[in-house]
């Protein structure tokens, strides 16, 4: 009778301090409060540009015009909607998700079961990668090769160390400099001379064997390291790269770089071509070796190596305690992964004929990360659908936003995706039943292993 007694005392203090809460105070007008608050800062971010003249002349033209009260007035339309119009919305949005979720999510499905329907589509999406380029402007074409091309190429390489072997990598932009610094050896444009002078075409499975020699290198010594201790170290593996290239005058030249770095010509067999400062034929260069290494990593996914790396990701003790030597493995998904940078960087180097330190800043490393995530980790198609969305974003968004100003929206959108959709565009199979089974209390969606110290039970 006492327990009773005391429950009902409760409850009747919690609704007496409830009443006593001022009205301002309430969570409706504290969400109220917060999205004021990220008005006026959408308002100043999104407004005039400051200037050295004026330090104030931002500040003024973003909150006394009318820019101000627009942005004021979205985001008390938010409010208003997610307190008035709430349960609504939200299964308007349900009965939406349901009735468009249903018949893609059985098209992936579908596309991932039937053989022929995959090979058709996969056919034709190749047909318009081969046709549409030539249908577009110069500057287009040129975004297609050094960006989307290029980086399509990275994140798939990254896809093997993070979505399949789940090592999280946050350097490996540094296999790219690696990749590109061969390029600028073996074709004798560094202050050290090559045992002999090659055309970058034949540079290609030199910058890819070297690629797989330092991911040896870097997995060799990290092989304990798991998680965020791996991630430290990777990181700071790409920095030790840019600093050798920056300071290394004698052997990378330093902060000059790398100049006059011949283009590509192929001479084999009577067959010869030489590549020109256009880009559409390093396009269809880049196209080729796209399809051969989808192919190859296709392969090795579905084989005992692949199977191997979906066991260290899910659960690297349980792996090692049924036999999987996880330390060879590792270095390989190491090593293969960085095979990829070998080919993007010769390409890149020999079509642009310069490189420096600075062209491999540490943000690269981060946005070839986002693009696998934001694609789908594990998924050969979400990497390519991230790389491209990701990429196009900030072109499209040129003409239409400051230059300063461009990776804030690549961002915000980075965070709607993490928040509503975090397996990616286009996801695995096993990332999607994670996921699920995490929602349930079923399982752990960790994409990454556990720290060296386990975890925390």
């Amino acid at each position: 009778m006492s327990t009773v007694d005391s429950s009902v005392k409760d409850v009747a203090s919690a609704a007496s301090r409830l009443r006593r809460t001022a009205w301002y105070q309430q969570p409706r007008f504290t969400r109220l409060w917060a999205l004021l608050a990220l008005g006026v800062l959408l308002a100043l971010v999104t407004g005039e540009q400051g200037n050295t003249r004026d330090i104030f002349f931002s500040i003024e033209s973003s909150l006394l015009g009318p820019h101000l009260w627009v942005c004021l007035g979205l985001t008390v339309g938010v409010w208003a909607l997610r307190e008035f119009a709430g349960e609504p919305i939200k299964g308007a949005v349900g009965q939406a998700r349901s009735a468009t979720g249903g018949p893609v999510g059985a098209l992936r499905d579908r596309f991932q079961g039937d053989r022929r329907l995959r090979w058709g589509l996969m056919g034709l999406a190749l047909v318009l990668a081969l046709v549409v380029p030539s249908m577009l402007s110069r500057t287009w074409q040129t975004v297609l090769v050094d960006q989307i091309a290029i980086f399509a190429l990275l994140a798939i390489g990254l896809n093997v160390v993070i979505g399949w072997a789940g090592l999280l990598d946050l350097g490996f932009f540094a296999f790219f400099a690696v990749g590109a610094y061969s390029t600028a050896f073996w074709t004798g444009r560094l202050p050290i001379e090559p045992p002999v002078v090659l055309n970058p075409f034949w540079v290609i499975p030199i910058a890819v064997v070297t690629c797989l020699v330092t991911g040896l290198l870097l997995g060799a010594p990290t092989l304990r390291l798991r998680g965020d201790y791996l991630a430290i170290v990777t990181l700071g593996f790409h920095e030790i790269i840019y600093l050798v290239a920056k300071n290394a005058d004698g052997v990378t030249g330093g902060p000059q770089g790398a100049r006059l770095i011949p283009d590509f010509s192929f001479d084999f067999a009577g067959i010869a071509y030489k590549w020109s400062i256009k880009p559409l034929p390093y396009w269809y260069l880049l196209v080729f070796f796209i399809v051969l290494v989808i192919i190859l990593f296709s392969r090795l996914e579905h084989s005992r190596v692949g199977r191997a790396w979906t066991a260290i990701r899910e659960d690297e003790i349980a792996a090692a305690a049924n036999g999987v030597d996880t330390v060879r493995f590792k270095l390989m998904a190491f090593a293969i992964g960085a095979s990829t940078s070998g080919v993007a960087g010769v390409i890149f180097t020999s079509k642009y004929g310069y490189i420096n330190p600075e062209v491999f800043p540490l943000l690269q490393s981060i946005l070839i990360l986002a693009y696998v995530i934001f694609g789908g980790m594990g998924s050969i198609p979400g990497v390519l659908m991230g790389a491209a969305a990701l990429v196009w974003l900030p072109e499209a968004l040129k003409d239409y936003v400051d230059p300063s100003d461009r990776y804030m929206y690549l961002g915000a959108l980075l965070v709607i995706m993490m928040i509503y959709r975090p397996q990616g565009i286009w996801p695995s199979r096993r990332r999607q039943r994670e996921l699920k089974l995490a929602e349930e209390g079923l399982g752990d969606a960790d994409a990454m292993s556990e720290p060296a110290g386990g975890k925390v039970r």
